[in-house]
């Protein structure tokens, strides 16, 4: 994982550096991108519900696919630029959450952690 991680982030690094955007990189707008991705995959699913939703995602994946790569450009340049190694640290991530939701309370129910 951590090699798929590493080329993604040497694309994305690529991609800043050629086009000499670095010096608009701060922390605060990375992380304010980021979010406006996020926002743009949210509008994908505004105003459908049930059956019609799963039609859309059906019928529009090269769109869903688009803006989670965009969500994901910002995620690896933020992990880069923080000096992050994002899979260590969603591996760590991923014990935390084991250790709040354990499987014979958190099995099958959908209640925060401090609920269970």
């Amino acid at each position: 994982m951590n090699d798929t991680i590493n080329q993604l982030t040497k694309r994305v690094i690529d991609i800043r550096d050629a086009r000499d955007w670095k010096q608009f990189h701060n922390p605060k707008d990375v992380a304010l991108s980021l979010v406006l991705e996020s926002t743009e995959l949210l509008e994908l699913f505004q105003w459908k519900n049930n059956q019609q939703l799963y039609d859309y995602i059906e019928t529009h994946k090269q769109k869903f696919a688009e803006e989670l790569s965009d969500v994901l450009f910002w995620v690896l340049l933020m992990s880069h630029d923080l000096n992050i190694d994002l899979a260590q640290a969603f591996e760590e991530k991923m014990k935390k959450n084991e250790l709040k939701y354990p499987v014979d309370k958190a099995k099958g129910n959908s209640a925060k952690y401090t609920e269970l």
